[in-house]
């Protein structure tokens, strides 16, 4: 893979495990880290680095018992659906760029 589309590559691959980890935070929370990278398969290293993340945008917020979501996250997530969408559509403009040699 060309270094052009590799970083682009590894930014989607930590934004879908940042997603994945958000969805485990808000539908079982509290939940801790080890409890997270049993239930998501992600390595918990991976986990406290996403959790690390996602608190520092304000959509978790770390607790005795685990993480929980933030008021934020409720927003963060009723605007998901269209910044996904956006990302498709960015994704098929670059289909529509034809280099001929």
């Amino acid at each position: 893979m060309a270094i052009l589309t590799e970083k682009v590559s590894g930014e989607l691959e930590m934004l879908q495990r940042h997603l994945i980890v958000l969805k485990y935070v808000a539908e079982n929370e509290p939940i801790g880290i080890l409890k997270l990278a049993e239930e998501t398969k992600i390595p918990s290293h991976k986990v406290r680095y996403s959790l690390r993340v996602l608190e520092q945008e304000g959509l978790i917020k770390a607790s005795a018992p685990g993480a929980v979501t933030t008021d934020q996250t409720r927003s963060f997530c009723s605007e998901l659906d269209s910044m996904i969408e956006d990302l498709a559509r960015r994704a098929e403009d670059l289909k529509k760029i034809k280099i001929t040699r």
